[in-house]
C-alpha cells in the first residue's frame, strides 16, 4: 500500500506482508530493510475470518493459493477452507484446513500405471495416497474480547510435510490516545527484502504506539527478543539477516507527515441522488475511500533509535551472522540513530462510480530508509566521479526506492492493479527490484472492502484475501 506510515512501521516487528507460506496468511517483514510493497497492517482481518467470509463465493467453499514448498513434490497449488467456526458476542473461533493435491495425483496416476493392463488396483491401494500426512495442514484460532478496549489471540497451527507447529499469541489494549501491543511467537516467520522466509524459534515483543495527532505527529516505543538461531525455509535463502539474531532490542521513533491537495473535486449530495422511472434514488461508490477525484502530495520524516542487549556469543559488537559458507563480515550495531523520510504523489482520475472508465490512479511514493546510509552512498559516489573509482560493499538502505502503485477500473467494481518498486541502477537507470500484479473486486456492503486476488513472480506466491479500508 501506498502509507507514508511504512516509513516508521518498517523499522519495528510487526509490518506484515502478505503470505500463504502460513494458514495465518502472513509473514512479518525484517525490520530495517527496505520497504517490503504489498503489505498490511498489524490489525488487518484474521484470515479464517477472511475465509468465512470468501468461502460463500467459492464452490465447496474451498480458496485456492499458491505457493513454493520444500519438498518440491506436493506443489505449489494449494486449497484452504474454514472447517469450523463458533462466533458469540465476544469470541470467535475457526478451524481452517489445507490441501495440496498435487502429490495426490501424482501418486495415484503411478499407481493405476504401474497396475495390470486389464486389472485396475485396489480400491485400499489407492485410499491408502489420501492418508499421506504430508497432504494436509491445520489451523486452529482463537479471539476473545476481553473488554470493550482489549481482547486476545491466539493460532496455532501444523503442517504435514513439517516437524513441530506455529503458534503465536497476541494481547492488544486501544488506550485513549494509544494502541499498546504484545505478541509473541514460536516460531515467527520472517520475509526479507529478496522475498526469502527465515523462521526465528522464539520472538516475543512489546509495543506502544500514538495515534496520530492533528498536528501529524506519531511515536511509538518497543522492545523485542529474538531466541535461538533464525532457519531459511529453503537452501537458497543466503546469509542470515543481523536483525534476526538472538538477542533483546530496545527501539524508540518518532514521525511528523503532513499532506495537501493540490486540486480535489469534492463529493456532493446531489451527487448521490440519480433520477430513476420510480424517482429519486441514491447511487453510492464501490469503494468510499476512491470517491473522489483529486492530485494531492504529501510526506512524512521522522527517526528511529535502537539499541542491543544480549545475545550470547552475539552479544558484542563483533556479532555477525553465519551461513552455510561461513561468516558474513556485517555486523549489527550495539547502538544506534537514524533518520528517515518519503514523499508521495497521487493522482486520481474518476469517482468509482460508474460502470466503466470511472477509476484511473497512481500512487508514486519516494522513500529514503536511511539518511547517513544515503549521505555515505553520495559521499562514495561523488569520490568515484572525481577519483579512482573503488569497489565497496552495495547497502541496500543507501539508495533510494521509488514504489509505484496504479490502479485501473476495468468493469464495474473490478479493478487491476500493479504493484512495482524500483530502485537507481546506474546513471539515469532505473532498476525494477519486486512488482506484484492483482485483480480485485470491491464490496458495497462493507463500504471500503474488497476481494483481492494477487500473484508475486519474484515469490512466486499468490492467494485470495479480503482487505478492509486498505487501498
Amino acid at each position: 500500500m501506498s502509507n507514508l506510515r511504512l516509513a516508521m512501521d518498517a523499522a519495528f516487528w510487526d509490518l506484515n506482508v502478505s503470505s500463504p507460506q502460513t494458514l495465518d496468511g502472513s509473514a512479518r517483514s525484517v525490520p530495517g530493510e527496505p520497504y517490503p510493497i504489498f503489505t498490511a497492517p498489524a490489525c488487518r482481518t484474521l484470515r479464517p475470518q477472511q475465509l468465512s467470509l470468501l468461502g460463500n463465493g467459492f464452490p465447496l467453499r474451498l480458496i485456492p493459493s499458491i505457493s513454493p514448498t520444500t519438498p518440491k513434490d506436493l506443489g505449489s497449488f494449494s486449497l484452504q477452507s474454514l472447517l469450523l467456526k463458533y462466533a458469540s458476542m465476544n469470541w470467535w473461533v475457526g478451524l481452517v484446513g489445507q490441501f495440496r493435491p498435487k502429490k495426490l495425483i501424482t501418486s495415484i496416476k503411478e499407481e493405476v500405471a504401474g497396475g495390470d493392463e486389464f486389472e485396475l488396483p485396489a480400491f485400499k491401494d489407492v485410499a491408502r495416497h489420501f492418508l499421506d500426512k504430508s497432504l494436509y495442514a491445520l489451523g486452529f484460532c482463537s479471539q476473545i474480547s476481553l473488554t470493550p478496549a482489549s481482547s486476545l489471540y491466539f493460532t496455532t497451527e501444523v503442517h504435514g510435510e513439517k516437524k513441530g507447529r506455529r503458534s503465536k499469541a497476541m494481547y492488544f489494549h486501544k488506550l485513549p490516545q494509544h494502541d499498546v501491543t504484545l505478541e509473541a511467537a514460536w516460531p515467527e516467520l520472517f520475509i526479507d527484502e529478496n522475498g526469502a522466509y527465515w523462521d526465528v524459534p522464539a520472538s516475543i515483543s512489546l509495543d506502544l504506539t500514538s495515534i496520530v495527532s492533528e498536528s501529524g505527529l506519531r511515536y511509538r516505543f518497543g522492545i523485542h527478543k529474538n531466541s535461538g538461531d533464525p532457519q531459511p525455509l529453503s537452501e537458497s535463502c543466503g546469509d542470515v539477516p543481523l536483525a534476526l539474531m538472538p538477542g533483546v532490542c530496545a527501539k524508540a521513533a518518532f514521525s511528523y507527515e503532513k499532506s495537501r491537495d493540490i486540486w480535489r473535486q469534492k463529493e456532493k449530495k446531489k451527487d448521490l441522488l440519480v433520477k430513476t422511472d420510480k424517482g429519486r434514488a441514491w447511487w453510492f461508490n464501490y469503494d468510499t475511500r476512491l470517491r473522489e477525484p483529486h492530485a494531492a502530495i504529501s510526506g512524512i520524516i521522522g527517526g528511529t533509535c535502537s539499541a542491543w542487549f544480549g545475545g550470547g556469543k552475539n552479544s558484542n559488537a563483533d556479532s555477525r551472522a553465519h551461513s552455510g559458507d561461513g561468516e558474513v563480515a556485517n555486523r549489527r550495531q550495539l547502538l544506534g540513530a537514524d533518520l528517515f523520510g518519503s514523499v508521495r504523489y497521487t493522482f486520481q482520475h474518476g469517482k468509482f462510480r460508474k460502470p466503466f472508465g470511472d477509476l484511473t490512479r497512481v500512487d508514486a511514493r519516494l522513500d529514503i530508509c536511511s539518511a547517513s546510509a544515503f549521505i555515505k552512498g553520495a559521499a562514495h559516489l561523488v569520490s568515484d566521479v572525481f577519483g579512482s573509482p573503488t569497489k565497496r560493499e552495495v547497502n541496500l538502505l543507501a539508495s533510494p526506492q521509488l514504489n509505484v502503485i496504479f490502479q485501473q477500473q476495468v468493469a464495474g467494481p473490478i479493478v487491476f492493479r500493479v504493484d512495482s518498486r524500483f530502485s537507481p541502477s546506474g546513471r539515469y537507470i532505473l532498476r525494477v527490484e519486486d512488482v506484484v500484479y492483482s485483480m480485485s473486486y470491491s464490496l458495497r456492503a462493507l463500504v471500503s472492502g474488497k476481494v483481492l486476488a494477487w500473484y508475486s513472480p519474484k515469490r512466486k506466491e499468490g492467494m485470495i484475501e479480503l482487505r478492509v479500508f486498505e487501498f
